[in-house]
C-alpha cells in the first residue's frame, strides 16, 4: 500500500474512532473486550483495510489460525480481537444506534435505525436525535474513494478468513 493511501486511511480510521466513541459515550453501550455477537464470519473488507491489517499482522497471518467457521476470524479463544488497532471500519462501529437511508417500495427516502440487539434494552434508537446515532454512509463513501483510488474503481473486497496463509487442522 503507497504511503499516501497508508496515511489517508489511518487518519480516516482515527477520524471514525474519535467520532464513534463520542456516539458510544453518550450511550450505556455493552460492547466490550471479549463482547464478540456482532463478530462473524464471511465480513469482507476493501482491500486498501485488507492491506493494513496484512501490514500490521504478518506473522499471524503468516503462521496463525483462523478462529472456528461461524465467528469472525480474527476472534481469540476468548472473544477478542487480535487485530484490534487495524480492525476494518464495519468494526470500529458495532455496536452503535446506527442510522441509514434507503428507498421504499414508492421510491421515497426512508430513515432506518437498528442496534445490536444486546443494547438494545438501554438505547432505543428510534428515540435519539440524529447526532446520538452512527449515521451510516458518509464514512463509507470515503473509504470507497480511497478503494477506488487504489484499484482503479474494481472495488475489490476481500473476505477476513481468506487473510490467512494457514487453513485450519480439519
Amino acid at each position: 500500500m503507497s504511503e499516501h493511501r497508508r496515511a489517508s486511511l489511518l487518519a480516516l480510521h482515527r477520524e471514525i474512532d474519535l467520532i464513534a466513541g463520542g456516539v458510544a459515550g453518550q450511550h450505556n453501550l455493552h460492547c466490550r473486550r471479549g463482547c464478540s455477537s456482532c463478530c462473524v464470519d464471511e465480513l469482507t473488507v476493501f482491500e486498501v483495510e485488507a492491506d493494513r491489517i496484512r501490514d500490521a499482522f504478518p506473522e499471524l497471518l503468516e503462521t496463525g489460525q483462523p478462529a472456528p467457521a461461524g465467528a469472525c476470524a480474527f476472534l481469540d479463544s476468548d472473544g477478542a480481537c487480535r487485530v484490534y488497532e487495524a480492525r476494518p471500519y464495519v468494526c470500529r462501529t458495532q455496536g452503535l444506534p446506527l442510522r441509514w437511508f434507503e428507498e421504499d417500495e414508492e421510491d421515497e427516502v426512508v430513515e432506518l435505525r437498528d442496534i445490536c440487539p444486546l443494547n438494545a434494552e438501554e438505547v432505543a434508537p428510534e428515540t435519539l436525535d440524529d447526532e446520538a446515532c452512527w449515521t451510516i454512509g458518509p464514512f463509507e463513501e470515503r473509504l470507497a474513494a480511497l478503494q477506488e483510488e487504489a484499484d482503479g474503481g474494481a472495488m475489490l473486497r476481500t473476505p477476513l478468513r481468506a487473510l490467512f496463509r494457514a487453513t485450519p487442522s480439519a
